[in-house]
């Protein structure tokens, strides 16, 4: 290795990945180290993170081992899972586990903040954003409340990357993006909402100071460098949470190209080159890894999950051929799902199996088949699956151009976008050219990498970085398919409203 490389950490949900990127956009290198995860209750998540950081370096040395020593590298840029509540003492000790994202135990702190501010719309002018249980914000309420002996210990809050920083670093510091994600920032000046604060109460010195994200936010301390072997005083950049770098990641620098995310949930996201009012709420409007601009987007509960569950529960037979044959039982779902044709022979299924976020916020919406009749066979309702994750992601993009923006092309990112079927799907759907580039599978850790280069100079711009990853794959839209799903699209709408009332009779039923 003999060109100037970046570092990439993402900290995610179930593992730590690392990435080594040179100056023209190769992937030299990666390794990623699993770690483990808590759930001390129905609806709590928690992680110690000590064993985030136990994996970082062990994820760290596992890369170097491969790619040979680091006297190369030139910048750390880091990513992570969002919202999540790390607590830390005057020592800079944890004080209790992280309470992470999808933990939901802070619902009715939540419910409080809105009471607190005055309603929806006073906090929406605020922040711009809802406030949801997975947001910082309902967390530090609930210790407050919960635990209040540790409550009175705590010096600084920080975000799971953030966390990782201060390891590496001894600094406590935040950017921008993983900052919109508290709940408790002023998206459209880039600051702490000092005046949402004080209504909560919260004191401004729990929080770390804020950068943008390709900013320099400290070096690594001597310490650290010479226990994994990287060059002592590396800079390290401000970064991003994951949900708005993936963006770059995929190359999404625009308001041309909506990236559509397939994974265990869907996310369709949109670069917005200005600052725009969230309507009603509903999508999340986060600052940008670039500085000067924002990005909009929904996430929806439900997505690659839902293929997992049919396969889990109703695909015995795929499961078992997949072994015998030594292929993956999805390729062979996908075969089953080729047997029928656009429109699933006019079924159309409501993915809403853990409930809903966007683009309806309800806990209590489920999974739904329309339209079975004697004529339905399995590679229908197989066919409607895929189709109906679409669907409800054509929705959440709806929400998206309510203010006023509508993209022209899709990219396709996550494990959703390695099926060639899938993306027809979304191009049939959408009635968009749907594109693939270079490393996107990479995800955040690519994006940190590509941040913290433009923070050094590496690139002269996120933009410069981007078209180093050429596009991979180009699927346009058929027309004759496109008519049908126009048609199961207009029908599809309809259906949420009309089930709404029975979803609540039946939530009382669940297990």
């Amino acid at each position: 290795m003999n060109k100037e490389c970046v570092l990439g950490l993402d900290i995610g949900t179930s593992s730590c990945k690392t990435i080594l990127l040179d100056k023209s956009g190769e992937i030299k290198g990666s390794y990623t180290v699993e770690h483990p995860i808590s759930l001390p209750r129905a609806g709590w998540t928690e992680q110690n993170p000590q064993d985030w950081w136990i994996a970082v370096k062990k994820s760290i040395r596992g890369l170097l081992e491969k790619t040979g020593n680091g006297k190369y590298i030139r910048a750390v840029g880091l990513s992570g899972q969002m919202h999540g509540l790390v607590a830390l003492n005057k020592a800079g000790e944890v004080l209790r586990p992280c309470i992470l994202w999808n933990d939901q135990r802070s619902a009715p702190q939540c419910e409080q903040i809105y009471q607190l501010v005055g309603g929806e719309e006073n906090l929406l002018r605020l922040s711009n954003n809802s406030m949801l249980p997975g947001y910082t914000a309902g967390k530090i309420l609930w210790v407050r409340e919960n635990e209040p002996h540790i409550y009175e210990k705590i010096k600084k809050v920080l975000v799971p990357k953030d966390y990782i920083r201060y390891r590496l670093t001894g600094e406590f510091a935040t950017e921008v993006s993983d900052a919109s994600g508290t709940g408790l920032f002023n998206v459209k000046e880039r600051v702490w909402s000092d005046k949402l604060l004080e209504i909560l109460k919260i004191p401004r010195e729990l929080l770390p100071n804020c950068y943008e994200s390709p900013e320099v936010s400290g070096n690594l301390l001597d310490k650290v460098a010479e226990e994994l072997g990287l060059p002592f005083a590396l800079p390290v950049a401000g970064g991003g949470g994951d949900a708005v770098i993936q963006a770059v990641g995929a190359g999404i620098t625009s308001e041309e190209t909506a990236l559509v995310v397939i994974g265990t949930s869907g996310v369709v996201s949109l670069s917005l080159p200005c600052y725009f009012d969230n309507p009603e709420g509903k999508l999340q409007f986060f600052c940008n890894v670039m500085p000067g601009k924002w990005l909009a987007f929904g996430c929806s509960l439900n997505a690659g999950g839902v293929l997992r569950w049919f396969r889990d529960s109703l695909g015995e037979l795929e499961v078992a051929l997949s072994k015998n044959l030594s292929e993956s039982s999805y390729d062979i779902l996908t075969l089953e799902a080729k047997k029928s044709s656009p429109g699933s022979n006019g079924l159309i299924f409501l993915p809403y199996l853990s409930g809903e976020r966007c683009p309806h916020t309800d806990p209590d919406a489920r999974g739904v088949i329309v339209g079975l009749g004697l004529n339905s066979r399995k590679c229908d309702i197989v066919r409607s699956v895929y189709e109906g994750v679409v669907y409800n992601l054509k929705s959440v993009l709806e929400c998206v151009g309510q203010i006023g923006i509508h993209p022209e092309k899709i990219r396709a990112s996550g494990g959703g976008a390695k099926s060639s079927f899938w993306r027809q799907i979304q191009a049939d759907v959408f009635n968009k050219e749907v594109t693939t580039v270079r490393y996107s599978e990479e995800g955040a850790a690519l994006a940190a990498a590509i941040v913290a280069g433009v923070g050094v100079g590496l690139w002269s711009c996120v933009e410069e970085a981007t078209s180093l990853f050429p596009i991979e794959s180009r699927t346009e839209p058929i027309p004759d398919n496109v008519k049908v799903y126009e048609k199961m699209f207009n029908t599809y709408k309809k259906l949420y409203g009309q089930l709404k009332p029975v979803f609540s009779e039946l939530s009382s039923f669940s297990l």
